[in-house]
């Protein structure tokens, strides 16, 4: 069924024009700090990691230095592994499902792995809450060469100067309420088509990579979340956000194809984690602890493989 509510900017069968995008742009505001809430997180953990600075958006760079975390006991024999969160500001647990594992369990695998954490990828979305970057650019479908986000040209920059082959990437993120009542009409107005809604997955659940699945490791997550929050089931065709089920919890996409954060190297192993916390079964700190549940299953797996 096509939901007729009209988009408040925009008209369809017409995607947006510049007046629109800075229309949309005015339309934000400011409802958190990233300095406060992000900065000052990650700075605190400097005497434990090497901190790197890898931009600042140009948006602002005073209040938006884009940081990251380097793992001590960096050895170019080590496998390297990124996690990454915030590609969508919005998506809290993403961020700090990545700042808790950075304070809390980094420890347990600093010495198998070099490990890059990048905690908050775009820290306007992280302000604004908000899904796109203030050019109403999904950083998250913008992963590939002459990228038109900063944010995600800045990332693969950062992993490109490390000169190192990944083998894993964990992605971190959400599915919130508001992707059905706010960022995908807004996306359907800037395209100029017409919006059609969708159902929200109650639960966790991954997003694996279509060309190289690694059913395994994604098994190996969706086995540890379980035991912090409930797993997403599929709807009545079978399905998750219109992708078929390809085991308990997981679906696949074309990361590559599509532009996705975890589709930015030609690691082996990558995963894109997608928490509910709007779902009345699940806490905010649940949503973060399946996060951690899920990246120290994918770094247990890949232990075990390595041995």
């Amino acid at each position: 069924m096509i939901d007729s509510r009209p988009y408040p900017i925009g008209r369809l069968h017409t995607p947006w024009n510049d007046a629109e995008k800075a229309a949309w742009r005015a339309s934000t505001r400011i409802q958190r700090s990233y300095q406060s809430e992000v900065v000052n997180a990650i700075r605190a953990l400097a005497d434990r990691f090497e901190l790197l600075q890898y931009g600042a958006l140009s948006y602002d760079p005073e209040r938006y230095p884009l940081l990251a975390l380097k793992s001590p006991g960096w050895h170019q024999d080590k496998p390297t592994v990124l996690i990454s969160g915030g590609v969508h500001g919005y998506e809290s647990s993403g961020v700090h499902g990545a700042l808790t594992f950075a304070r809390e369990r980094v420890q347990d695998y600093q010495d198998r792995f070099n490990l890059i954490i990048a905690p908050c990828i775009s820290p306007w979305g992280y302000e604004t809450i908000n899904r796109w970057n203030p050019n109403a650019v999904d950083p998250n479908r913008s992963f590939y060469p002459n990228s038109p986000a900063q944010e995600s040209a800045a990332l693969m920059r950062l992993i490109e100067s490390l000169q190192v082959e990944l083998l894993a990437h964990i992605d971190l993120h959400e599915t919130t309420d508001t992707d059905e009542l706010e960022f995908r009409p807004a996306l359907a107005a800037r395209d100029g088509v017409e919006y059609v809604p969708g159902i929200i997955p109650d639960g966790f659940y991954l997003v694996g990579d279509s060309d190289k699945p690694e059913p395994e490791f994604q098994a190996a997550m969706i086995a540890a979340v379980r035991q912090v929050t409930h797993i997403a089931p599929a709807d009545d065709q079978g399905n998750i956000i219109g992708s078929p089920l390809q085991q308990p919890g997981v679906i696949n996409y074309p990361t590559k194809k599509l532009g996705l954060c975890a589709g930015l190297s030609d690691a082996p192993f990558v995963t894109t984690t997608e928490v509910y916390p709007d779902s009345p079964s699940a806490t905010a700190e649940q949503c973060n602890q399946a996060q951690v549940a899920a990246v120290c299953a994918a770094l247990d797996y890949l232990n075990a493989t390595e041995e």
